[in-house]
């Protein structure tokens, strides 16, 4: 098993429908004990107990420092320790660049972007005293691509600024042998998109990505299991295109 003996966080992982709940599953699969976080209306708690009982659920919000700070502090009495945090925390709205209200562009990117900020460094301290450690933060497609399917102009802003953060950390706490990657999700089939794309678009959409499909949480949910684990191990501050095709560059 991959992840055998290995601490996994994984933030916004109570949908059991999204990614972080597929990664946690995954993980979970591959020998990790995994401490999923997310708001209370999620059941964080009843998402893990559906996973294993070695398994941890607890309520934190991922834009406020003390929430992030207290939540590492309760898996690290837990657990002893933590070898990955997967910034999966992350919301979006689908509006105009001229329709972005203030508090539109505050609340899209405090979960994406200081979320990312906060829980990394809630959990850096400890990585820094077990002298290893994985970040991985989850992005977008279209951070890259200048916009998404649904997501609108600060949604991309948020995503992008995760790669640059993610990078800037890479470089910084490399030489305590922590990694921090991130993953630039295509469209994937979570409940994200749920109502707001008909069969028929999702297959005019599907036409365009060389692989043929919309991607599947799983697929993420693999590319984290490999971040998080030793056959990663040379790689830090990367981007890891997992769309299907989607962008190719």
């Amino acid at each position: 098993m991959l992840l055998e003996n290995k601490v996994a966080v994984i933030t916004g992982g109570a949908g059991v429908n999204g990614l972080g709940f597929a990664t946690a599953r995954l993980m979970a699969a591959h020998g990790a004990r995994v401490a999923i976080l997310d708001l209370a209306r999620a059941e964080p708690q009843a998402a893990a107990a559906s996973i294993g009982a070695e398994h941890l659920g607890l309520v934190a919000d991922v834009t406020d420092k003390a929430s992030c700070d207290a939540a590492i502090a309760a898996v690290i009495e837990r657990f002893g320790r933590i070898d990955a945090l997967v910034n999966n925390a992350g919301i979006t709205q689908p509006v105009k660049t001229l329709d972005i209200t203030a508090s539109d562009y505050d609340r899209i990117l405090d979960v994406s972007l200081r979320g990312t900020l906060y829980m990394s460094q809630a959990v850096l301290p400890q990585m820094q005293r077990q002298s290893e450690g994985s970040i991985i933060c989850i992005s977008s497609v279209s951070a890259q691509r200048g916009g998404g399917i649904l997501g609108g102009p600060h949604y991309s802003a948020a995503k992008a600024g995760v790669l640059g953060l993610a990078r800037a950390m890479a470089r910084e706490f490399g030489a305590d042998h922590i990694r921090v990657n991130s993953i630039t999700p295509g469209l994937i089939g979570t409940d994200i998109i749920k109502g707001k794309l008909t069969e028929e678009k999702k297959g005019e959409i599907a036409e365009t990505i060389p692989l043929a499909r919309l991607g599947r949480a799983e697929d993420i949910a693999g590319a984290c299991v490999f971040l998080a684990s030793p056959l990663s191990a040379y790689c830090t501050g990367i981007t890891l295109d997992v769309n299907g095709g989607m962008l190719i560059h």
